[in-house]
């Protein structure tokens, strides 16, 4: 089997699939042979992506779904299956970067979506994937972010949301690995996103984050993305449990 077929007959799911780092790991599962679906709210972009994987000769699904409800969750991945027949593998990417602030700015309100979407809804897809999983076992991966390793000031929900995330994911891979079900968490470091653009990334930002990166550059999407799709794979089959930074070593070096 060459590394080209690694997904030939399994199903993927992919949350946050229609931009970023979501879109590169959809495209990399496509390219590997996967059957992807890619959900996330803006039907738009899915379809784009959904677009970009079957001109490339894959097959894919655009599925509509705010992840942080319960029944819009279980409606998803009702869909996969019903599609495809099956669920081997998820990346549960779909995340919001919420307002960063100092704590007495922010509101109940901001700290409640941002662990509504980046935690709860984490959560959520986990519950009701690892039920589709359950006869033949597979693989999760979770998208958390370097600043559950490290701090900055304002950062206090949103690092909140995923530094949890760690803690979660070695409970469950304690709980599912009985059932032939991985997990492990994926934490992205300074990466050439929307997201990062709407924080305020821009050519300067990204070269004095580059002067502090070892690798001298800022990272991309699919150095991430290909990561999600190795940690899927069966060549990661003893890998459970664990926390895998994607920073280019940023946050080992004194930070500016």
């Amino acid at each position: 089997m060459t590394i080209a077929q690694r997904f030939t007959g399994r199903a993927v799911l992919v949350t946050g699939g229609g931009s970023g780092i979501g879109r590169a790991a959809a495209l990399a599962y496509g390219r590997e042979g996967a059957m992807v679906a890619v959900a996330g709210r803006r039907m738009a972009e899915l379809d784009e992506t959904v677009r970009q994987i079957g001109a490339a000769g894959g097959r894919a699904l655009a599925v509509r779904c705010d992840v942080a409800f319960a029944e819009e969750v279980e409606a998803m991945v009702a869909r996969v299956t019903d599609e495809f027949g099956r669920l081997d593998a998820a990346f549960n990417n779909a995340g919001i970067e919420g307002k960063f602030a100092p704590i007495g700015e922010l509101s109940e309100a901001d700290f409640d979506q941002v662990v509504g979407i980046n935690l709860k809804g984490v959560w959520l897809s986990v519950k009701y994937q690892a039920a589709a999983m359950k006869q033949r076992g597979g693989a999760i991966v979770n998208t958390s972010s370097w600043l559950a390793d490290r701090a900055v000031g304002g950062s206090s929900a949103y690092a909140a949301s995923k530094g949890a995330l760690l803690a979660m994911t070695r409970a469950l891979a304690v709980e599912l690995g009985p059932q032939g079900i991985r997990i492990n968490t994926v934490l992205p470091g300074i990466i050439a996103t929307p997201m990062f653009d709407r924080l305020g990334g821009n050519d300067d930002l990204s070269a004095t984050f580059a002067a502090a990166t070892p690798l001298r550059r800022v990272g991309r999407s699919d150095d991430v993305g290909d990561v999600a799709v190795w940690l899927a794979s069966d060549e990661a089959r003893f890998v459970t449990g664990q926390n895998l930074l994607v920073d280019g070593g940023y946050t080992i070096t004194a930070m500016p």
